[in-house]
């Protein structure tokens, strides 16, 4: 102890240490990105601490994922903690969290800490200290979390108004020399008791009450009149979370200060309570006389004192310190912090309104794991998308791992891994967290007919190509051939699930999204038996909604799906396109399928075109949603169309989706192994027939003035 001038040595203090469980840091990087974005207001959070229970170990104030207010409530965290805990006396206090580590860096901590301490000492003013004492332990935490390394800087300050002069300290020994026998064993009890009541378990501060017959109470502070007027001997009891034998706890300051402020005494006998194995200790507890002096300035409420209180380091230094958790986490809880870190910041300010929620549970289904079939796979998992399914018959060549980015060349050995599996063991092994299945298996096409032996396989494929349809939000088109994509518009169409359509040419490309079924109204929509669906086929109609709906891939054809493989080149064999293309088309695609899923009507919204006072507004978060996409590289150009849905349409048309679901495999196999069915139930037949027959009268006379010609 330092000799003070005049006699009797300073009364010191162990300062108050710092211990952060992970699960804080998880808490407030979950609140950060998903609830305060770029709020840095301070928020209020609540740090708990117990008496010291061991001789060499002195206890910290602990902040764990309950110190920090839930998603859901602003309000302090202490208005949600379970009271009554004997191991955790709840402190309040202030977390400053800055967005950059410049302003962490910048914040004025001296300015801070006086801002903490004046709390304090209106508290103590006001008489809340004697009502709620954890108040006189507040606490103050800034902070800088790098979500990005998943590192955080932090410094803790433990405020504590300094006395001018110091106190002084009269004498201190362990509570089992300061008292008799009788009172020692009365005031373990009494101690037992307060600290094993849900009523008094977790207050920090206390009065204990002597009387003549060395029986001891323990009392609230605000009953310091009560002990008074019976002439008791009165001590002032403290949670003391400090092991040391010589030297009181932190929290005794601004008790002091209270002490003095509130009953002007200036001969404080102090009780640090210290326990063991959960029982009080009275050879570990200490009892001890503080003397102070102080200016009478200390009465006046508007005489703020300085304080001290920022937390030291190992070394006694007064620094920050940083920990990171990315090598503690787990490798897949990184990947899913990290995959969600930039959309989580999208709603920060850019988009408020991004439900990546409904992202994260959507089913989608890619039909072709090609090259647009992996490029909007990683699209959809940055997207947020975590539910994917991919078909395909075909096998990784040598020719696909530089365009198609989900293989190497290791998937092309030994004859080629299937694409579908391939496929998705590189999802998995890009994001962990992806629930990812391959489906081996070619989609029947008309104009591939198929031999009765194989009749069998066929309608089991058509059968499983309906249930991967019916079990999933979303579905792809991403084949290479005309044909390959009608029986999924069909079925689409069918289910009223959102279809994309992605197709390329060699320096052009189609991004469309399919309109929704023929039906009248959602109730069609729910899941039925065959003979109700097929029951309720008399009500289907064009329109949707009061309004004319969109068309699919097909409806802008004259003609049936047809082979279109057959008796082609090498060129004309393999998709020949620019590298570029395929990315572009397939970006697209997936912005598409976000754009519909956050538009106020969905599947049902109408075509929008980009100039023109149909092109979105306001209450579309993400803007446009078009109908039909179309692009070329050649003249680096793009332009938004809207087709509707025609009553001639082989795919999605009333009288196709009517016969599919009245003789479901039946019509199937006929569409796919006769030429011009598709085409004669539609009516597409008598159309042609007609514009056959049509005759168009030309006019030859010649007109001499040029002037009204128009070059084409």
């Amino acid at each position: 102890m330092a000799e003070q001038d005049g006699g009797g040595s300073i009364l010191q203090f162990a300062r108050f240490n710092s211990s952060v469980d992970e699960g804080f840091w998880h808490r407030l990087s979950s609140l950060k990105l998903n609830k305060l974005g770029i709020d840095d207001s301070p928020i209020p959070i609540t740090g708990f601490y117990a008496p010291c229970s061991h001789s060499h170990v002195s206890n910290h104030l602990t902040l764990l994922s309950e110190s920090l207010p839930t998603d859901d409530n602003e309000q302090s965290s202490t208005q949600t903690t379970a009271r009554g805990n004997r191991n955790r006396c709840s402190v309040p206090g202030t977390l400053y969290n800055t967005n950059t580590v410049e302003a962490y860096n910048g914040l004025d901590k001296k300015s801070l800490l006086k801002q903490e301490a004046k709390k304090i000492w209106d508290d103590i003013h006001s008489e809340r200290a004697v009502e709620e004492s954890a108040l006189l332990s507040r606490f103050l935490l800034i902070s800088f979390a790098d979500l990005k390394k998943w590192s955080f800087h932090y410094w803790f300050a433990f405020p504590a108004l300094v006395l001018a002069p110091p106190a002084t300290l009269g004498e201190l020994k362990p509570a089992s020399q300061w008292f008799t026998l009788q009172e020692a064993e009365s005031i373990s009890a009494a101690c037992n008791d307060w600290r094993n009541s849900s009523t008094t378990a977790d207050v920090p501060f206390f009065l204990i009450c002597i009387d003549s017959n060395s029986n001891a109470t323990i009392r609230h502070l605000r009953d310091w009149e009560v002990c008074q007027s019976d002439g008791q001997k009165v001590l002032f009891g403290f949670y003391d979370p400090c092991h040391l034998p010589t030297t009181p706890g932190w929290p005794l300051r601004n008790f002091l200060a209270l002490i003095y402020s509130k009953w002007s005494l200036e001969r404080i006998h102090f009780f640090c309570y210290r326990e063991n194995r959960g029982f009080a200790d009275l050879g570990l507890s200490l009892v001890g006389e503080a003397l102070i002096t102080a200016p009478s300035e200390w009465r006046d409420h508007d005489s703020i004192p300085n304080a001290v209180g920022w937390e030291l380091n190992n070394d006694g230094k007064p620094i920050s310190r940083c920990i990171s958790l990315a090598k503690s986490m787990d490798p897949t809880s990184l990947a899913i912090s990290a995959a969600d870190l930039n959309l989580k910041l999208m709603r920060w300010r850019a988009l408020p309104s991004l439900n990546l929620d409904k992202l994260a549970s959507m089913k989608c289904l890619l039909l072709g794991a090609g090259t647009l079939g992996c490029q909007v796979a990683r699209m959809l998992m940055s997207w947020g998308v975590r539910k994917i399914t991919l078909l395909d018959n075909g096998r990784v060549a040598m020719s696909n791992p530089l365009r198609q980015s989900l293989y190497t060349l290791d998937d092309c050995l030994n004859g080629g891994e299937f694409k579908a599996v391939a496929a998705v063991k590189s999802l998995q092994r890009i994001f962990p967290a992806v629930e990812a299945e391959g489906f081996v298996m070619a989609i029947p096409m008309p104009g591939h007919p198929v031999t009765s032996r194989e009749e069998e396989r066929v309608i089991a494929d058509c059968r499983l190509l309906h249930d991967l349809v019916d079990t999933h939000d979303a579905v792809f088109l991403l084949t290479d051939t005309r044909e390959s994509r009608w029986l999924p518009s069909l079925l689409c169409a069918s289910a009223n699930k959102i279809t994309i359509t992605a197709a390329l040419g060699f320096d052009s490309f189609l991004v469309m999204r399919h309109g929704p079924g023929p039906l009248s109204s959602d109730h069609y929509l729910q899941a039925d038996s065959a003979n109700a669906l097929a029951a309720r086929t008399d009500t289907l109609a064009l329109t949707d909604r009061g309004g004319q709906r969109l068309g699919c891939y097909f409806c802008n054809d004259v003609v049936a799906p047809t082979d279109s493989t057959a008796n082609r080149t090498l060129d004309q064999q393999c998709t020949v396109t620019r590298p570029g293309l395929a990315p572009i088309a397939s970006s697209l695609a997936a912005e598409l399928f976000v754009n519909i899923l956050h538009h106020p009507n969905g599947i049902f919204a109408k075509g929008e075109i980009s100039n023109t006072s149909n092109s979105g507004n306001d209450d579309h978060p993400l803007g446009l949603l078009p109908h039909q996409i179309r692009g070329t590289l050649y003249q680096f150009s793009q332009m938004t169309l809207v087709g509707h849905a025609s009553n001639s349409c082989t795919a999605c048309s009333s009288t196709v989706v009517a016969e599919y679901r009245k003789r479901g495999m039946e019509f199937l196999l006929q569409a796919i192994n006769l030429p011009t069915y598709l085409e004669d139930i539609t009516g597409l037949t008598e159309l042609m027939k007609s514009a056959s027959a049509f005759q168009l009268d030309w006019d030859n006379e010649e007109d001499d003035n040029d002037d009204d010609c128009v070059e084409l």
